[in-house]
């Protein structure tokens, strides 16, 4: 997880050009953050595993993610909280620019590993091998792309991977990870998205209507992923897993920042 500043412009500046704010606030964001409290509104409760910072930003982020309603279990490292700034134009798009080294949580670490047998879903988006095995245990395991390097070096059989049609750093080819996933999605954004199986079946979906005007496309893709590491948690088919995703997706694109809209049990 990251702390983001926001930052609401007209259009994303050029080389050389001043642009000024309309808008701007700051929140805990990231994959894992992000993911972690859209479940949580759909179960009723999550668990964060995750690294911090010790320094103000982290301590702060425990804070506002325990109030956003997660349990957090945070190791604490002796470096600063990784930060990111946030553009978003008057499209909704969001540019994002990452301050610091990536965090996650070690299999060394003093967390409570051993809950993880007992869970119905985890969705794994950094740390290390032996992190990952631990979250194996879970009845299913989902993951993001973004930690590719540790999913092909740890052997793990994954449940679904999360990857982007779009997006350079979360691309996944066929092959890159032994064993291949069970299941692949690919989000396209505006476009729905695609899925194949280990077996070779594939297909698409259609994106979900927004219910309302377009406001932040931060968070959109990370709660796709926590409504379906939910979904498949709760024993969903594929198809009612990913219409359920798409719509935690399309519901986020509407609220100021990643939590403000979420699809929650009561939506």
């Amino acid at each position: 997880m990251e702390w983001i500043e926001f930052a609401r412009v007209e259009g994303v500046p050029v080389a050389g050009e001043i642009v000024h704010a309309e808008d701007n606030w700051q929140e805990p964001g990231g994959g894992g953050a992000v993911a972690a409290v859209q479940m949580a509104r759909l179960a009723g409760g999550a668990t964060l595993f995750t690294a911090l910072g010790d320094d103000e930003l982290g301590h702060r982020a425990h804070a506002e993610l325990t109030a956003l309603g997660l349990r957090v279990e945070a190791a604490w490292r002796d470096e600063p909280q990784r930060r990111g700034f946030v553009h978003v134009d008057a499209a909704g798009e969001r540019t994002i620019t990452v301050i610091g080294s990536r965090l996650g949580p070690r299999g060394d670490d003093d967390l409570p590993w051993g809950e993880l047998s007992g869970a119905d879903g985890v969705y794994f988006t950094a740390g290390d091998g032996a992190a990952l095995r631990a979250a194996r245990a879970a009845r299913t395991l989902v993951a993001s792309a973004r930690g590719l390097p540790t999913l092909i070096g740890a052997g793990v059989e994954l449940d679904a991977l999360m990857a982007s049609g779009k997006d350079p750093g979360e691309r996944y080819e066929r092959g890159q990870i032994e064993p291949e996933p069970r299941l692949v999605v690919r989000t396209a954004g505006a476009a729905g998205g695609s899925w194949e199986r280990a077996a070779g079946e594939s297909g698409r979906w259609r994106a979900t209507p927004l219910s309302g005007p377009i406001a932040d496309a931060y968070g959109c893709g990370d709660s796709f992923a926590g409504g379906l590491t939910y979904a498949l948690g709760a024993g969903r088919q594929r198809e009612d897993a990913l219409q359920l995703a798409a719509r935690c997706g399309a519901a986020c694109f509407t609220g100021r920042g990643p939590y403000v809209a979420q699809l929650s049990t009561e939506r």
